[in-house]
């Protein structure tokens, strides 16, 4: 009888371990590091990177936390760095030697040329804008109508629960190269902070890479949606 009554307790106590696996797994602690967009704290360190593929992006949308947006009123854009560009973050592209706008120039343009003095600099190089499908030449010495645009825009992360975090994570959000499009300069200040339900590119061929950014982006940094902004992302998805 002890032997069995041993037995039963060890039985038990392997039943209770598994089921506390099995919790921590739901949770999202042992994300697919396939994805890079695992769940993280506001006091936690930033994931690496890496975009969302179409599958992943619609798992890591039905586990984002539902809320109304709030804080309007406090936001600004300070809040996420002065100035706002800055390679001192843990942010994917982060502490790589080159200044965050330049990263992305480099990553979206075709035709780049890069300084001789200094590697990271673009002096020019061509877009193709993935909101308008405008072809727009960029040259570092003239104005230009490109801009390099937040996916989900830092105005729209404080309303998310930004608010709540330190200053070294909303510098690592305003920095992520994964949350960073270079955009024609129009469009980008039509969108402003708007989500999805509100504002999504004009070319449809563009729903599909915006979503599994916004996605992967609010993911990656536990911020909330709204109901209509899921909605929006989730149909968007549907494109891909």
């Amino acid at each position: 009888m002890k032997r069995y009554r041993g037995e039963l307790v060890t039985l038990v106590l392997l039943l209770l371990v598994a089921a506390a696996v099995a919790w921590w797994w739901d949770q999202g602690h042992l994300d697919d590091p396939s994805t890079a967009t695992a769940t993280a704290s506001a006091g936690a360190s930033v994931p690496s990177g890496g975009v969302a593929a179409k599958d992943a992006a619609h798992a890591l949308l039905a586990k984002l936390p539902r809320a109304a947006q709030s804080h309007w009123d406090s936001y600004t854009r300070e809040s996420f760095g002065d100035p706002l560009w800055t390679d001192d973050t843990d942010a994917p592209g982060g502490h790589n030697g080159c200044d965050t706008r330049d990263d992305v120039l480099r990553r979206d343009l075709t035709g780049v040329r890069l300084s001789t003095g200094n590697p990271c600099v673009v002096l020019s190089g061509v877009l193709r804008d993935p909101y308008t499908g405008k072809t727009l030449p960029y040259d570092r010495s003239r104005a230009s109508e490109i801009e390099i645009d937040h996916v989900v825009a830092v105005a729209a992360a404080w309303r998310a629960g930004a608010w709540s975090w330190p200053l070294d994570r909303r510098r690592a959000f305003a920095n992520d190269v994964d949350n960073l499009l270079a955009a024609d300069k129009t469009a980008n200040q039509d969108k402003r902070s708007q989500t999805p339900d509100h504002w999504n590119p004009a070319r449809r061929e563009a729903w599909c890479d915006y979503a599994r950014r916004y996605v992967t982006a609010k993911s990656r940094y536990a911020l909330s949606v709204t109901p209509p902004e899921a909605a929006t992302l989730g149909e968007m998805l549907t494109t891909c």
